[in-house]
């Protein structure tokens, strides 16, 4: 037993994560790093900038995969078996402008794309490769703040806790819609939409580790909404909004990314602008969530936040100060603390593996 509890440890210590980032904006492509689960930092061990503007990644495997967030959107495969990303052939058109997130579904890698207000699904090979796309959900509608909502802009896409279903959130249409994925075909079935406050602008959502809720965190107004969640038939039901940022917050605030504790008892949001970390407490149904806390980012801009695998560690990408910062996490409070960063200019995603 000691010897099989030393090879889980040592195969913690050598665990990865990837860091994103917007080559346009001077960063490096895609990072690989080694993360130490003790004190949760990140240590570079190599990159490629094979792939222009990798802002989502999403790992299935050994293999990464990244959108490439530009006019003639793509998504770009890398082997991940060494210290440095490897591309896994050219990187594969998506057939849409500008994919914000993608999410790999069984065979299958979705993307979002933000600027065309669609979704695509790309078949995968058994080498992790990926063939054009065999599946398309252009979503339709708009919102009242004109500049940002003229048109449908898909910002995520990700499946259910159960797999059967397949969410994504629209900035531009105060959506969610909900459709079904085909497993042999690709094929995007709609299933239902559900309508948020007009000019909220949801941005991503994250689900409660039970499966019964989804928390909406919005872009255009600093706010989370509280849903519920039904597995069998599908349907979101919007139970209220709550504040991600304190009473009386002056300035421009752009909310993020949320993320949620294993054991459901607390969310955290990243908002732009006011540059913190906002920590919101669950009640035991996980119909409410209250505003407990804000802490600073570590830098500016936090495009994407995320939690570490041991859930004691969250990990904000700050696009514009260049830096990944990592804080501790009081189990009890959920408060976090700084305990470090990494230099990574242009940083907008990090995910573990």
């Amino acid at each position: 037993m000691g010897d099989t509890q030393t090879g889980q440890a040592g195969a913690q210590r050598r665990a990865r994560a990837f860091i994103g980032s917007f080559t346009s904006a001077g960063g490096p492509g895609v990072l690989a790093a080694a993360w130490d689960a003790d004190s949760g930092a990140l240590h570079v061990t190599g990159g490629s900038d094979a792939v222009a503007d990798p802002s989502f990644l999403a790992l299935d495997g050994d293999v990464l995969y990244a959108v490439s967030e530009t006019d003639q959107g793509a998504v770009a495969a890398f082997d991940v078996t060494g210290p440095a990303p490897r591309p896994l052939g050219a990187p594969a058109p998506v057939e849409a402008s500008g994919p914000t997130h993608l999410a790999v579904v069984g065979g299958h890698v979705l993307t979002a794309n933000y600027t065309s207000g669609s979704l695509s699904a790309l078949p995968r090979g058994a080498d992790g490769t990926l063939g054009a796309p065999t599946g398309r959900l252009r979503h339709e509608g708009s919102g009242p703040v004109t500049e940002r909502q003229a048109g449908p802009h898909a910002h995520q896409v990700l499946p259910d806790p159960g797999g059967r279903w397949v969410l994504a959130v629209d900035l531009g249409t105060d959506s969610v819609t909900i459709s079904a994925l085909d497993p042999a075909t690709g094929a995007l079935r709609p299933h239902g939409v559900t309508a948020l406050r007009p000019g909220t602008g949801p941005r991503h959502l994250v689900f409660h580790p039970a499966g019964t809720h989804a928390y909406v965190l919005n872009e255009l107004e600093p706010t989370l909404t509280v849903c519920r969640w039904d597995p069998a038939d599908g349907v979101l039901t919007p139970l209220g909004e709550t504040p991600v940022v304190p009473d009386g917050t002056t300035g421009p605030a752009y909310p993020s990314e949320v993320v949620a504790a294993p054991d459901g008892r607390f969310l955290w949001a990243a908002v732009r602008g006011t540059d913190t970390l906002a920590v919101l407490a669950l009640d035991p149904s996980g119909d409410t969530a209250r505003l407990v806390a804000t802490v600073p980012c570590g830098g500016l801009w936090p495009r994407d936040l995320t939690l570490a695998p041991s859930g004691r560690h969250l990990y904000a990408a700050n696009e514009r100060s260049g830096d990944v910062t990592w804080f501790t996490v009081d189990p009890e409070k959920g408060v976090p603390e700084r305990a470090g960063s990494v230099p990574a200019p242009a940083a907008s995603c990090v995910v573990f593996g």
